[in-house]
């Protein structure tokens, strides 16, 4: 569990939400219709300084659900193939589950009310996974119902580049390209770029300015 002084910096940093980084990979654009095949969180926390560093990742590989669209250029975008059985995928209930409990451990440790999705066109995921929570009827969401941090915006304004291997590069964060669209490896990158922005801006004064002032 996190210690109090760093519970402290996390509330009042965001606000009383903790943010998640969340990356899915999919077989279609249409969260009411195609397929959630894989899904990743890194949990985020701080050190005593109050910078912003990354906590701990999970991931599941998903069936796809019942009646799910299949987009052959997703799949081929993607590399993933929903019926290799050393997927080891699990159904989508099972893994959103999983998420979620991870997810509001992290929220209480930090004494957050509620999770914040964090994600690179942030849009995009928070719609696959807020839809799969309704397909899975999953009551206790720990994630902002309509808030996002989306990275692609935020790299643009601090580092000029929208793309995240690019924001990634200017940020001094290795990127391997042959490792993208794997949901844990984006997500853990956006993480890394995230934490990166959140802290330059620290640096810059940003953050402490505004303690000094509400004080």
């Amino acid at each position: 569990m996190a210690n109090s002084n760093i519970t402290e910096l996390m509330k009042e940093r965001f606000r009383g939400y903790l943010p998640v980084v969340i990356d899915v990979e999919t077989a279609g654009f249409n969260s009411n219709t195609d397929a959630l095949l894989e899904i990743a969180a890194v949990t985020l926390t701080m050190d005593d300084e109050g910078y912003l560093i990354v906590d701990r990742s999970f991931e599941a590989n998903v069936e796809p659900f019942e009646g799910a669209n299949l987009e052959q250029s997703a799949l081929d975008f993607t590399g993933i193939d929903p019926e290799d059985p050393d997927r080891g995928a699990i159904p989508e209930l099972e893994a959103m589950e999983m998420i979620f409990k991870a997810v509001r451990k992290a929220v209480k440790a930090h004494g957050c009310k509620r999770a914040i999705l964090v994600g690179h066109n942030a849009s995009f995921d928070h719609g696959f996974v807020m839809q799969a929570a309704e397909r899975c009827d999953l009551k206790r969401n720990p994630f902002h119902p309509f808030s996002t941090f989306d990275t692609a915006a935020l790299s643009g304004l601090a580092y000029g580049q929208t793309v995240l291997a690019r924001g990634c590069e200017m940020a001094g964060i290795p990127f391997d390209g042959k490792k993208a669209h794997s949901a844990l490896y984006d997500t853990e990158k956006t993480a890394d770029l995230f934490c990166s922005i959140v802290n330059r801006w620290k640096d810059l004064g940003g953050w402490d300015m505004v303690l000094e002032h509400s004080n």
